[in-house]
């Protein structure tokens, strides 16, 4: 199976993530600012059990549809899912942990507004 563009790869991650309900989505463009990946994507499920949903789905997913294997960290626990698709980094926060930890505040550029949990 071919390998796809980090774009490619993006759209496919947030049709999964909207197809199973996550809110308050945010994509940051990490190219130039960072070498880990070319993209960062927030998100929010209402409870543990659906952030555990999305992230495994999400895994599913890029595994069956794309042949791309990802790497999940912290699904244990269900507060904060970090999935490592190589070019795309996903996190899946549940609303409370999402505020506490405020990722976006590190990498959106100055004057862009995080959404409010």
């Amino acid at each position: 199976m071919p390998d796809v563009s980090s774009e490619e790869l993006l759209e496919h991650i947030l049709h999964s993530i909207s197809e199973d309900k996550a809110e308050d989505i945010v994509t940051i463009d990490l190219r130039g600012k960072s070498s880990m990946a070319d993209y960062m994507v927030i998100c929010s499920g209402r409870s543990t059990r659906q952030v555990s949903a999305i992230s495994d789905k999400l895994k599913d997913r890029l595994k069956e549809d794309l042949g791309r294997s990802s790497k999940l960290e912290g699904k244990d626990q269900g507060d904060w899912v970090l999935i490592d698709t190589g070019d795309v980094i996903v996190h899946v926060f549940r609303p409370e942990v999402r505020a506490f930890y405020q990722l976006e505040k590190m990498w959106l550029p100055v004057g862009m507004p995080a959404p409010q949990a």
